[in-house]
C-alpha cells in the first residue's frame, strides 16, 4: 500500500512538472539568455517610447527608421521570449528556434546600431532623439552580447544541424550495408 501512493505521489510530482507555465531554462533559453533577452526588450522599449515622445521633427526620415528597428526589437523580443519561456514553442511544432533566434537576434544586432548612428548623425538636435539613440546604441550592446553568449553556449546552430544530418546519413550507410 506504502509503495502504491509512492508511485501515485511520483507520478502527480511528474505531471505537475510537466504543466508548468513557465519553463526557464528549457533547451532553448537558458536563464543567463532570459535575463539578457528581458534587458534587450526594457532597452528597446525605452528607446521605442523615447522616439515616439518627439514632437516634431526637422529630418524625418532617420526618425522612421529608427521607430521601424526599435518598434520591430521590441515587438518581436517580446514575442520570441514569450514563445521561448513558456510551452508554447512545444505547440508551434516548429524545430528550429536556435535557429531563427540567433538569426533574428543578429539581424538586430546590425540594424540597432545603424538606426542609432544615423539618428545621432541626422537629428533635429532635441534631447529625446539623442536619448532615444543612445539606448538604442545601449540595446545594440546587449543583442550583440546575446549572440555572443549563444554562439558560445551553444554553437552555431547551422553547423550543428548539419552534422547531425551527416552523422544520420552515416549511421543510414552502415545500417545498409550490414
Amino acid at each position: 500500500m506504502a509503495s502504491v501512493e509512492t508511485v501515485s505521489s511520483t507520478a502527480n510530482m511528474v505531471e505537475i512538472k510537466e504543466n508548468k507555465w513557465f519553463l526557464i531554462p528549457n533547451n532553448y533559453l537558458d536563464k543567463a539568455r532570459f535575463v539578457i533577452k528581458v534587458v534587450e526588450l526594457l532597452l528597446s522599449f525605452v528607446a521605442f517610447v523615447l522616439e515616439e515622445v518627439v514632437n516634431r521633427c526637422l529630418s524625418c526620415p532617420p526618425l522612421y527608421f529608427f521607430e521601424f528597428v526599435s518598434c520591430t526589437a521590441f515587438l518581436f523580443t517580446t514575442l520570441l521570449l514569450v514563445i521561448l519561456s513558456t510551452n508554447l514553442h512545444r505547440a508551434l511544432k516548429i524545430y528550429i528556434w536556435s535557429i531563427l533566434d540567433l538569426v533574428y537576434t543578429t539581424a538586430v544586432a546590425c540594424l540597432f546600431p545603424i538606426a542609432s548612428i544615423v539618428l545621432l548623425c541626422i537629428n533635429g538636435g532635441t534631447n529625446l532623439e539623442r536619448a532615444a539613440a543612445a539606448f538604442g546604441i545601449v540595446a545594440s550592446i546587449a543583442f550583440v552580447v546575446d549572440v555572443v553568449v549563444h554562439i558560445k553556449t551553444k554553437g552555431l546552430p547551422l553547423r550543428i544541424r548539419n552534422q547531425e544530418t551527416q552523422d544520420s546519413a552515416q549511421t543510414a550507410a552502415s545500417v545498409k550495408e550490414t
